[in-house]
């Protein structure tokens, strides 16, 4: 495999590198005075920024991107082997990396990295363990998922031997990674479409577990069924997070404020070690915050600093991203697309001040919603009414195997949940503006475009 020097800088050419991981890479390597350029399928405020920083960028995959100049070649998961520009790229002779590849190689350059996995929460956490490390100083390297407003986006290049990334477990581009700490919070059926099973994707993040270096640590979730199977014959140090407290960091006395934020006495090995703040709501972001505790612990940061962080973590962007009021009804965006994720933001929703949800549900793969159908329909139904946009397709083909429908028909005959299937966001915008009432709460949710919905009807 091909091997990165940050001593002998290269010309680096990104075929997709307008996606919001390809293009926190490329950020980096133009920081360390690599020549980087790229192509993308359009334009975009991320490839703007890229090229005022100095890349070069062409609209549209095509044969003639690929120059003889170029040293490498990184691609994602996305570019499919019929894509010109990567048929041209192979052809061509230059080495070629994943994505997942060439984050592995940058993050064996920073002695404290930190990988956080896990089928939910992973953009979070990174983000809370971001803040911890900018309010104790130690100026990392961040690579995140989504938009943090700290540092003004999703990447932000330190000068110090911090590094803190998500490692994503689909087609499980997360061992390329040899990090000295990784976490895991926690352990789902997804991506069956890659995945045959859940005893595939425990397996997954065996696997892994196993990529920590020689001195690493595991941070895991203490709670999961399959924690055994996970660290067996693992011969690293395991510390273990979670709401029991037998784990070695845990929550007492959780309460909440009016926006459904949590405080609670952190707890390690048992012992009272200080009062934690969270400007985020819902108990799953409390257990998040414990992953992202045990890390920085482990790196020795002052409790103070990791404190000040938590408080001053308020989420990232559609993550219950508040986005404004339209005729009395607060407008709230979030990205959940699993059936454990959406639970996880209905109950934190039921935490607010509101009379009645409106969740606004964009499923997210055909695959997804075939294999998950009876979940989806059991955790939407906390909502008080439901609306069902169109299946969002991202890399799949509609075979008809599954529709929206199918989530509105069980709710109906099983839940007895006020849902309504409408296959268009015009439809929906028109019905939510004619039935929502003043002090309801209405979240867009999906992995989707479903945040335009709420975003066009705070336009009218």
């Amino acid at each position: 495999m091909f091997q990165i020097d940050f001593n002998h800088p290269i010309h680096v050419h990104f075929i997709g590198i307008g996606g919001i991981s390809m293009s926190g890479l490329a950020e980096i390597l133009l920081q360390e005075h690599f020549t980087i350029s790229g192509s993308d399928s359009k334009e975009s405020e991320i490839t703007h920024l890229l090229e005022q920083l100095g890349a070069t960028i062409a609209i549209g995959q095509r044969p003639e991107n690929i120059t003889p100049d170029i040293d490498l070649i990184v691609y994602t998961a996305a570019i499919h082997s019929d894509n010109p520009e990567f048929m041209a790229a192979s052809d061509s002779g230059i080495p070629m990396l994943t994505r997942a590849q060439l984050l592995g190689q940058i993050m064996s350059n920073y002695e404290y990295s930190v990988a956080v996995s896990g089928t939910h929460g992973k953009t979070t956490t990174t983000s809370m363990l971001s803040h911890i490390f900018l309010s104790a100083g130690v100026d990392p390297t961040i690579s995140i998922g989504g938009m943090l407003n700290a540092i003004g986006g999703n990447i932000r290049v330190g000068q110090s031997e911090y590094f803190v990334t998500e490692a994503c477990e689909y087609t499980n581009s997360y061992h390329a990674f040899e990090p000295r700490i990784s976490i895991i919070l926690n352990v789902d059926a997804d991506h069956l479409d890659f995945f045959k099973n859940i005893d595939e994707i425990i397996q997954s993040f065996r696997t892994f577990a196993q990529k920590l270096r020689p001195e690493g640590l595991l941070i895991i979730n203490g709670e999961m069924d399959c924690l055994p199977i996970i660290i067996k014959d693992l011969n690293r140090e395991i510390r273990t997070f979670g709401l029991n407290p037998e784990c070695n960091y845990s929550a007492a006395d959780i309460t909440y404020d009016e926006k459904g934020c949590a405080s609670y006495t952190l707890l390690v090995n048992k012992a009272a070690v200080a009062k934690i703040r969270l400007n985020v709501n819902g108990i799953h972001n409390v257990t998040n915050s414990l992953a992202a505790i045990a890390a920085a612990d482990a790196l020795h940061i002052r409790m103070e600093a990791i404190c000040q962080g938590l408080s001053e973590f308020n989420g990232t962007k559609r993550r219950f991203e508040y986005k404004g009021t339209f005729n009395g009804v607060a407008i709230v965006d979030d990205y959940a697309h699993h059936p454990t994720e959406i639970k996880a933001t209905l109950n934190a929703a039921k935490q607010t001040a509101h009379n009645e949800i409106w969740c606004v549900f964009q499923p997210h793969t055909y695959t997804r919603t075939k294999a998950l159908l009876p979940e989806f329909a059991e955790a939407l139904h906390l909502a008080d009414h439901v609306i069902l946009t169109s299946i969002y397709a991202a890399r799949e083909v509609d075979t008809g195997m599954v529709s929206s429908q199918d989530i509105a028909d069980l709710l109906q005959n099983e839940y007895h949940t006020d849902v309504t299937y409408l296959p268009t966001f015009e439809e929906a915008e028109a019905f939510l503006k004619k039935n929502c009432k003043k002090n309801d709460l209405l979240i867009t949710m999906g992995a989707g475009d479903v945040v335009i919905i709420g975003e066009r009807l705070l336009k009218k």
